[in-house]
């Protein structure tokens, strides 16, 4: 019986020290990402004359990744996440699209392909054979022609 007792205590003593050494780790990891998909997601303009990894290095700073990091309370966390505003750049709203006029071009195009396609299976006019990438092709055409 005591035998089972010293196993199973050490067994979670393993475990506890494991996960608690886990942790940190993807506190980091996530960071990382965010600061990289931030790097991603900044114009050539807002890049100008900063490489990367010092960008990266320097976001991760501001998040509070330095090594001197302190193990926070849940409410320390929570006040922290709530009081101070993220490092990104202008808020944009859900429905804009990311990226040069074109491309949002596009995508407002393919959109429209979209809803078009979609009423007009619906109604039964699309002919027999028709797949959607023919469909877009010539859609795609089409709006271009109107100046969409």
């Amino acid at each position: 019986m005591n035998i089972r007792l010293i196993v199973g205590l050490c067994s979670v003593a393993f475990l506890g020290s494991a996960v608690a050494f886990t942790v940190p780790v993807s506190a980091q990891e996530t960071r990382t990402k965010n600061c990289d998909t931030q790097w991603r997601d900044m114009t050539k303009d807002e890049k100008k004359g900063a490489k990367k990894k010092d960008w990266v290095a320097e976001c991760e700073a501001k998040a509070g990744g330095g090594k001197e990091e302190k193990k926070e309370t849940k409410k320390e966390k929570a006040e922290k996440t709530t009081t101070t505003p993220p490092i990104t750049t202008p808020p944009s709203s859900a429905g804009e699209v990311k990226g040069k006029p074109g491309r949002a071009a596009m995508y407002a195009r393919e959109r429209a392909c979209g809803k078009e396609w979609r009423e007009e299976k619906a109604a039964g006019h699309i002919e027999k054979g028709q797949t959607w990438p023919k469909y877009w092709s010539a859609c795609d055409k089409r709006m271009k022609e109107k100046g969409m």
